[in-house]
């Protein structure tokens, strides 16, 4: 019986090996790599992000640790609700600035943690009607949830982080050098994506510390700057239901494999095409729509402007694609906290 077997593994891995030999590979960043996802005419363009980078700073700001842990699944929610064929949150929720923002992370794998205190300043404005708008400290979830939700810089948990939210609170916090809030970001954008006037980032990056107390100047104190989650959860894996939370709760965090090509991304419909695996990246979903045919999530990033579609993308919708539908997790805002100060 063994011996019958032994001709259809053969078989098995010579046509996986096949398969692997019949997508060339490029030097990751290569003009080589961008020319040939051209040249195949899919869905989406590549071009030139990350000019004179190195690897091992792209390999860091890919700093979600995928499979970690989970947050309870929520129940369904898209039964019977008439969801629209696109949408997009900026446009839903026009009076919430923090939706059309797009943050940089720095060299710093920090992207589990951005990906959540986007969603979450978001949700706080949406929430309350607008009438709250706050910028969510990154550097407050970065440096002060320690190992429950990583390891800072080198990478964490987005579960982790919603979960941290609920339980303990996040201080403001906007960009770096902005002096909003009471934690603003402390690791300055660098020039990851083209040649320009900022200086070059590069791969190292040490997590701040945590620091349970404002900057200088900034008024209310640490402990009464603090916001919190009523709930966090998991959204279940179906494109139904993550369409249904941002329609009716606001953007939602996300992670997928990032794959080499994807850094050269610039417009369209992004799908694997060649590369290997980089890591795993976290990022914001603010919705969907269709383009030439081809559905899609649109994700705004956290590698400043400069990158790929002034710092959104598309990416394919409805297949699992890179696992962008496995590993999608939220929260709803506890609003009882503002409605007294409003």
């Amino acid at each position: 019986m063994c011996k019958m077997w032994q001709p259809v593994a053969a078989l098995c891995c010579l046509v996986v090996l096949t398969g692997a030999w019949s997508t060339p590979h490029f030097e990751p960043l290569s003009e080589e790599l961008v020319s040939y996802v051209n040249k195949r005419n899919t869905t989406w363009q590549a071009g030139h992000n990350f000019r004179n980078a190195d690897m091992s700073y792209v390999k860091r700001l890919c700093g979600t640790i995928l499979e970690g842990p989970k947050l309870p699944q929520r129940v369904g929610l898209a039964e019977d609700m008439n969801l629209p064929e696109s949408f997009d949150a900026r446009e839903q929720w026009p009076n919430c600035p923090t939706i059309r923002e797009i943050r940089d992370q720095g060299s710093c794998g920090s992207c589990w943690a951005f990906g959540a205190v986007e969603a979450i300043s978001d949700r706080i404005c949406i929430h309350t009607n607008g009438n709250v708008n706050v910028e969510v400290s990154a550097e407050d979830m970065l440096s002060c949830c320690g190992l429950a939700c990583g390891n800072g810089c080198n990478g964490g948990f987005p579960a982790a982080a919603w979960n941290f939210w609920t339980k303990k609170g996040l201080v403001s916090g906007g960009l770096y050098n902005s002096h909003v809030g009471c934690r603003p970001y402390s690791i300055p954008p660098c020039e990851h994506h083209v040649n320009g006037s900022r200086p070059q980032c590069k791969g190292e990056g040490e997590t701040p510390k945590c620091s349970k107390s404002c900057e200088p100047g900034y008024s209310p104190t640490y402990k009464e700057d603090k916001h919190y989650g009523y709930s966090s959860y998991s959204v279940p894996s179906s494109e139904e239901e993550i369409m249904a939370e941002i329609y009716k709760n606001g953007p939602v965090e996300g992670a997928f494999t990032v794959y080499e090509d994807f850094l050269a991304y610039k417009s369209g419909v992004y799908q694997h095409v060649t590369g290997y695996m980089v890591g795993g990246h976290a990022i914001r979903v603010l919705g969907w729509g269709v383009e030439n045919g081809t559905p899609y999530w649109l994700a705004a990033n956290s590698w400043n402007t400069d990158w790929g579609d002034n710092g959104l993308f598309k990416i394919l919708r409805g297949q699992d694609h890179c696992g962008i539908e496995s590993d999608i997790v939220a929260g709803i805002p506890r609003t009882d906290l503002y409605w007294k100060k409003i």
